[in-house]
């Protein structure tokens, strides 16, 4: 029952060129930041990437993008990274944009075994070009389908040996729906303990969503935009 594996290339021994993964975070908060950086050591390409975003033009998974390693993006927005916008606008990088609700509902279906569901959201729009669309309780809707990858790279902030998992506020954010969604879900923590030590309330996502754990080390945890005022 023990999942732990000693770092991110024990964890990942297996991963082969055109993966599908999905990978937490929202801009830089939450990223598995130590999971990324050995993608980008190991060089594997034609990768599928299911994100919120791509990081920055020199952060997180825009470091894959810079070293020419991902084939597709299904994301809610490009955000701040350069070479995602030029790469999407020439058309080398193919892109998939989802609005952020129906992509955060797209991976818990595909997490809890629901394949497709309606939703209102992009009716009307390029969103709802090639796909079902109809009428529920009056509200024209489009049918959209669930989201898998044979991967889910996740960040927490502690587990126990099982994979019992907590995150640390934000951080949270598309981290725990993805933690259903993989075929494999490698979880990288700061912090693991014995089974027993997590108090059962504050678990966040259980053990039996994840395969292999492994505790992170070097943590950057760079912040996206930094606004400060003068001190008075």
């Amino acid at each position: 029952m023990n999942k732990v594996y000693n770092n991110a290339e024990a964890a990942l021994f297996d991963l082969k060129d055109g993966a599908t993964l999905m990978s937490g975070g929202f801009g830089l908060c939450g990223n598995p930041e130590n999971s990324i950086q050995h993608l980008a050591k190991l060089g594997v390409k034609n990768l599928t990437i299911i994100s919120n975003n791509c990081g920055t033009t020199n952060k997180g998974l825009g470091i894959l993008l810079a070293q020419g390693q991902v084939k597709k993006m299904v994301s809610s927005y490009v955000g701040e990274n350069r070479i995602f916008a030029e790469q999407f606008l020439s058309g080398e990088l193919e892109v998939e944009l989802t609005p952020q609700g129906t992509l955060a509902e797209r991976i818990r279906a595909g997490g809890a075994g629901i394949e497709a569901f309606f939703t209102p959201t992009g009716f009307g729009t390029k969103v709802a070009e090639g796909k079902e669309t109809r009428s529920v309780n009056g509200v024209e809707c489009v049918l959209e389908s669930a989201l898998r990858a044979d991967y889910a790279f996740i960040k927490a902030w502690k587990a126990d040996r099982w994979g019992n998992l907590i995150y640390r506020k934000t951080a949270r954010n598309f981290n725990s729906v993805m933690a259903a969604a993989g075929k494999v879900t490698v979880v990288e923590v700061e912090e693991i303990v014995e089974v027993g030590e997590l108090d059962p309330d504050q678990i966040h996502t259980p053990s039996v969503y994840i395969q292999r754990i492994f505790k992170g080390e070097n943590y950057e945890k760079p912040i996206e935009q930094r606004t400060t005022r003068p001190r008075s």
